[in-house]
């Protein structure tokens, strides 16, 4: 061989060297770019997964501050509910032990009326219209019933049944036996009343 093919050859082998190094840089490149797209959408789907779960976990967390805020509303509204009911019961058990003193009260009213001893009288209404006013003042209001008002089973305490004495009043009350006080709105004795048949 002469050197010409010898220079030939040895130019073509470096041609050739010179393309298979670019080709492998090519690949390279395209296997780096490819890698890296690759990379980039799983960091993106990454980032936003964990983007996700922590909006999620973010919601949860708000979710549970909300019931537990809720829940404790709740539970403040309930401990002064019960709280009120606690005093107005207190105050309804010495309401209750105050009824029959005012019922003495009435009965000694009318005994008086009938001696027609007025300056007794009077010391004696002067006292029972200052412990009615202070019951008054705690809440305690008389029910206001006469003869002739319809019976109602829900307000009234029937303890007997009589004949009418007028056509009027058959299933009415005919008389009030008992008063009935009520404390707010809350009935805490009921009147007793006789009812016309």
């Amino acid at each position: 061989m002469s050197r010409k093919e010898d220079k030939v050859k040895d130019e073509h082998k470096d041609v050739k060297d010179q393309v298979e190094e670019a080709m492998e840089e090519a690949i390279d490149e395209v296997g780096a770019n490819g890698e890296n797209a690759d990379e980039q959408p799983d960091s993106k789907e990454q980032e936003l997964t964990e983007e996700e779960a922590l909006k999620e976990d973010l919601q949860k967390e708000k979710d549970k501050f909300l019931r537990l805020f809720a829940e404790f509303e709740n539970y403040k509204r309930r401990t002064s509910k019960e709280r009120l009911e606690l005093f107005k019961t207190a105050n309804q058990e010495v309401m209750t032990a105050m009824l029959p003193v005012m019922d003495d009260f009435d009965r000694a009213m009318n005994e008086l009326k009938k001696s027609g001893d007025e300056n007794l009288l009077k010391g004696i209404e002067l006292i029972h219209n200052k412990l009615k006013e202070t019951l008054k003042a705690k809440g305690l209001e008389r029910m206001t019933i006469e003869q002739g008002d319809d019976f109602d089973s829900e307000v009234h305490e029937a303890i007997t049944q009589v004949p009418a004495p007028s056509d009027k009043l058959k299933g009415k009350i005919v008389d009030v036996v008992e008063p009935g006080y009520k404390l707010g709105e809350r009935i805490i004795r009921y009147p007793k009343v006789v009812t016309g048949k």
